[in-house]
């Protein structure tokens, strides 16, 4: 079995160096080495900014083709909330719905109502159980992979609540085997995603043994191939069962919104969820009873695999969601109690730390290397340019005590080097040997054999 399965790829041909995307990865798990961007894979978290970052198109994220449908007999479409946006505020949710429909699929389940069966669980969770505060949304695979690389100390607080994605695999196939008599296993069920970081989530989950979604598509190709068979699909209905609530999943707060009890708090943008997650582990937030945590700016409607621009997704969801503001929730109240009360709806295992980060095994070899480290690091220009390759001087220390790089690859470094070494080879080219005559201007230690002479002359 492979160690780290990874979404994002590296095209090494079209990848020039700039050394934009290292600055970027918000686990540092970029390097530029030969020319070329390095991804340390143990570090990588398919959060997708360096899909963002290169100008070069040289990271892409690597999904399913149309071709997987063949492997099923019955085939569902599961779209994020967030595809809602990608499509005009005229447009209709069934409309979007129904050209899924013309693209391929046998059927279409709307994550956005397993959204609403989440958002009650995790309700029920806040009002019912003791944890440690603030709870942390598990939605967003890059934020728990993020916690595990970066902030291991708050695993405990990731809420062991399965994702929307994964629910409403588990409840589209339970319909479509009592639809159609087929068993599960010739059900495929298929994520539309807006980012990497879920094609890596089914691929190589976390917190389950093994993903209910068969394949993940790129919403932007999804989005290309639907919106071709808009005008020409016939008008259908039944398909959109969500409520507005589950369909404002797709954008930052809309979790919280639905979830709606407690202290809630909500972040989006990756480098923004640093911030609040260091505040977390100092201790500062114990008053927040959950938190909603997206790597996207804006939400999932922010994603490396939309198409359309975050601001109007934004837009556009908010008409959806008015479209439907008078429709029921897709379940009732006592199915939504009997979600809470079934399995399918937590993780399977405990989420475990990604102890990357650590310089050593040996606590007493770490310890030295961290001293080794920030002597080095002291001794570093600390501006953190990287023209090293490594995204800042601390990486670059971190790097040296590792043996990955040298001292010297930092250009300042280099520079002090290059002067020391031509000031000492002035210097031995300046040297004459004490055999040959010394120029008149720079005698030897001891005088020439002149001024000898006549101190001998004079004593006598």
């Amino acid at each position: 079995m492979v160690r780290y399965f990874h979404s994002v790829t590296l095209d090494e041909e079209k990848c020039r160096g700039c050394t934009n995307c290292i600055k970027q990865c918000p686990t540092e798990a970029i390097r530029v080495r030969d020319g070329k961007a390095r991804i340390f894979e143990e570090r990588c978290i398919d959060c997708g900014e360096c899909i963002r970052a290169c100008p070069n198109h040289a990271k892409s994220a690597l999904t399913d083709t149309l071709e997987r449908l063949g492997d099923f007999e019955y085939t569902i479409a599961l779209p994020a909330p967030s595809y809602f946006g990608q499509f005009r505020r005229t447009t209709t949710p069934e409309a979007v719905l129904g050209a899924l429909l013309a693209v391929g699929f046998d059927d279409v389940f709307e994550v956005a109502a397993a959204a609403s069966a989440v958002s009650y669980v995790v309700r029920t969770y806040i009002e019912e159980r003791e944890y440690a505060r603030p709870l942390i949304s598990s939605a967003c695979p890059a934020v728990v992979r993020l916690i595990q690389v970066r902030f291991p100390s708050l695993l405990d607080h990731i809420i062991p609540v399965e994702s929307p994605m994964e629910a409403a695999a588990v409840l589209a196939k339970r319909r479509a085997a009592a639809k159609t008599g087929l068993p599960l296993s010739k059900i495929g069920a298929f994520f539309i995603s807006p980012c990497a970081a879920k094609v890596t989530a089914v691929k190589q989950p976390v917190g389950r043994h093994r993903s209910c979604v068969d394949g993940v598509f790129s919403m932007s190709e999804m989005y290309g191939l639907a919106v071709r068979r808009l005008k020409d699909r016939p008008p259908t209905t039944g398909l959109q069962i969500s409520a507005a609530s589950g369909i404002r999943w797709g954008r930052s707060g809309g979790e919280n919104a639905e979830v709606g009890t407690g202290e809630l708090l909500a972040v989006d943008g990756i480098h923004n969820v640093i911030t609040v997650l260091t505040e977390v582990e100092k201790g500062r937030l114990s008053d927040v009873d959950y938190l909603e945590a997206q790597a996207c700016v804006g939400g999932c409607i922010g994603g490396p695999l939309v198409p359309e621009n975050p601001y109007v997704a934004r837009a556009n969801i908010k008409a959806m969601a008015d479209m439907v503001a008078d429709k029921p929730f897709p379940f009732t109240e006592e199915e939504f109690r009997r979600f809470y009360e079934s399995d399918f709806m937590f993780l399977e295992k405990v989420i475990e730390p990604r102890p990357v980060m650590q310089l050593d095994d040996d606590v007493t070899k770490a310890m030295m290397k961290v001293q080794q480290m920030e002597k080095t690091l002291a001794e570093l220009p600390n501006l953190d340019c990287g023209s090293c390759g490594s995204p800042t001087c601390r990486a670059l220390a971190e790097d040296i005590v590792r043996g990955l790089a040298y001292e010297t690859d930092c250009v300042f470094k280099l520079r002090e080097r290059v002067r020391d070494l031509a000031a000492e080879m002035k210097e031995l080219a300046e040297k004459v040997p004490p055999s040959m005559e010394q120029p008149s201007q720079n005698h030897g230690p001891s005088g020439s054999s002149a001024d000898i002479a006549a101190e001998g002359a004079g004593g006598a």
